[in-house]
């Protein structure tokens, strides 16, 4: 059934009017806000000391090729790039922020922090 011109008119209309509601921007009001350096919860961070973080320790790496990688199995070796007494690298995410050597405390893996560094001599990996 063919529709009147009008019909497809006021089609046309309906769908333009609703296509400017769309695209319509409305403007909001924000209330003014004077910083007083409060944090919060009575200023205090002791909700956030208690919080674990993971640590990564990093003792060396490799790059290999994949036909490489795929050929691992048991028993396989794989060469660091450091050398023996040169530090791990301990990282937060993937941000280092300190180095330590590893040693056994109770039959297990430890590190020994040996430097804390500071911000600019962090290193971030971009992995």
């Amino acid at each position: 059934m063919a529709e009147t011109t009008e019909a497809v008119e006021e089609k046309q209309e309906s769908a333009t009017a609703q296509e400017d509601s769309k695209t319509q921007a409305q403007s909001a009001e924000f209330s003014e806000v004077n910083a007083t350096g409060d944090t919060g919860a009575g200023g205090s961070i002791d909700l956030l000391l208690d919080v674990d973080i993971a640590v990564t320790v990093a003792i060396g790496q490799i790059e290999i090729p994949v036909r490489r990688l795929l050929r691992l199995g048991p028993g396989s070796v794989l060469e660091l790039d450091k050398s023996i007494g040169e530090p791990a690298d301990l990282y937060l995410r993937d941000t280092r922020f300190a180095t330590g050597s590893v040693v056994v405390v109770d039959g297990r893996f430890a590190v020994k922090i040996q430097q804390i560094l500071g911000l600019g001599d962090a290193e971030v990996t971009g992995d």
